[in-house]
């Protein structure tokens, strides 16, 4: 698997240069997938990898603390700023000329900040399974368990975590469970967002992709999400396919992969079209 390396990276304090891993396939215009908090083996993209190599170049880069990057000691609340900055050194490491982002849960919420921050150098976002609200209060046992016994998890996620990760991953999930509880903490409000409330300010087309069964989503954020995109009227069009089957891993679930799938191809065939971001 490739390596790049960037001069620094905000989630990776007092490190210079930042070895990133990543994974890399297929040719073409380029599409990046941002991983979830457990990162990538756990929720795999190799269907879409199937469907969409054959005409794109897919860059699936490991965050630093995941997989093939360099261990982290601490995941501040707001690392996913950090890891917007972090993609960003990647994107221009690698010298990608205006990447869709795909981000799945975290990577999701990461890859709507980068089109809020720099819509020109992206062409287009994919969110799924992505987050709105900083209060869980539906996933607040789910978090404390972790914490407490990050082994609670099956033989089977523990045995592909450690695949990603190698011994660390039980102080990862509990670091990252733990964060997740500091953010719910220090959030203002129940419905204080990610994104400072300027999800209507997205200037790049967005396909949002939602499992109706996932279990991370609070009642009423959905529909949150929906409103807030729709808010401005000279914003681009988004797109909302939200699938009666999935959970919280649409992409990589038997029931809704293909629909997933096909959804992104036709998706990332308009924005080829030559979409330019509008202006706010």
């Amino acid at each position: 698997m490739p390596y790049t390396e960037i001069p620094s990276s905000p989630l990776a304090a007092g490190v210079w240069p930042v070895r990133i891993h990543y994974r890399d396939a297929g040719q073409g215009p380029p599409l990046v997938f941002l991983h979830g908090g457990w990162g990538y083996e756990l929720y795999p993209f190799d269907r879409q990898i199937d469907g969409l190599a054959p005409h794109h170049r897919i860059v699936i880069p490991d965050r630093s603390g995941y997989g093939g990057s360099g261990t982290i000691d601490d995941l501040p609340t707001d690392f996913h700023h950090r890891a917007m900055e972090e993609t960003r050194a990647v994107i221009d490491a690698l010298r990608l000329e205006r990447p869709v982002l795909w981000g799945h849960s975290d990577g999701a919420i990461i890859a709507l900040l980068f089109g809020l921050a720099a819509p020109d150098r992206i062409a287009g976002v994919i969110a799924e399974a992505t987050h709105v609200f900083k209060r869980k209060p539906a996933s607040r046992v789910f978090f404390e368990s972790l914490m407490a016994n990050p082994r609670s998890l099956g033989p089977s996620m523990q045995a592909l975590l450690e695949r990603d990760h190698g011994a660390r991953w039980p102080a990862l999930v509990e670091m990252h469970s733990r964060t997740w509880q500091h953010i719910a903490r220090e959030a203002r409000s129940p419905t204080e967002d990610f994104y400072g409330g300027r999800l209507g300010d997205l200037h790049v087309p967005a396909l949002v992709v939602h499992g109706a069964k996932d279990p991370r989503t609070e009642p009423g954020e959905l529909d949150a999400l929906r409103a807030a995109l729709d808010r401005r009227a000279t914003a681009p069009r988004h797109t909302f396919l939200v699938l009666d089957d999935g959970g919280h891993s649409p992409h990589s679930e038997r029931l809704t992969a293909d629909a997933v799938t096909t959804g992104a191809r036709d998706f990332v065939a308009h924005v080829a079209q030559g979409f330019s971001p509008a202006k706010p």
